[in-house]
């Protein structure tokens, strides 16, 4: 009884599906929410469409009109990460991608937002934000806190090398970093 409860209420869930100018509202609705790629847009669309045709059709028109650019998006969402988070390029590629952006798209973009940008000197910034409570030198002064910086690094998209530069002029004792040098870099990521 509880099973076909179950999948009654899946199937009374299920939104009807969508033709022409209500297919190019809900569009439109989902585009004034945030900006999307061409590719999120399209799996959206197609999920609610009542024909394929009718969601390439609002996707034509929407990029005709500019509502829907990927290099626009790319660039202002690098140039963003940037500023804001002051995330690493690996990161922003990463969650560019993950929203369906070309990659030749994705890395045009990363690379302009971060043609000026000294890596190390972002390095640095990023972990003053993230250590402001505690003095870092505190945190870099036992493998726990080194290893555990080394992490947020890596995951905030800093390259491995870059990483491993920073943190040995900023690391009293080398041996500390010893576990940390075998990481295989980018390959990984």
């Amino acid at each position: 009884m509880l099973q076909s409860y179950r999948s009654r209420m899946k199937s009374e869930r299920r939104p009807r599906p969508l033709e022409g100018q209500a297919l190019l509202d809900y569009a439109l609705r989902a585009l004034s929410a945030r900006a999307h790629s061409v590719g999120e847009l399209r799996e959206k669309l197609h999920r609610r469409a009542a024909r394929a045709e009718e969601a390439e059709a609002v996707i034509r028109r929407l990029r005709e009109q500019g509502y829907l650019d990927d290099r626009r998006l790319a660039e202002g969402y690098a140039v963003l990460r940037l500023e804001n988070e002051g995330l690493g390029k690996i990161r922003v590629l990463y969650e560019l991608r993950r929203r369906r952006v070309a990659p030749a798209v994705a890395e045009r973009a990363v690379d302009e937002a971060y043609r000026h940008v000294d890596e190390s000197e972002l390095i640095l910034q990023f972990l003053r934000r993230k250590y402001r409570k505690t003095p870092l030198e505190t945190v870099l002064s036992e493998p726990k806190g080194v290893a555990a910086a080394y992490r947020r690094l890596r995951a905030a998209g800093f390259g491995a090398a870059s990483v491993l530069g920073v943190l040995r002029r900023l690391v009293r004792d080398p041996e500390l970093l010893w576990p940390l040098e075998d990481d295989p870099g980018e390959e990984s990521r």
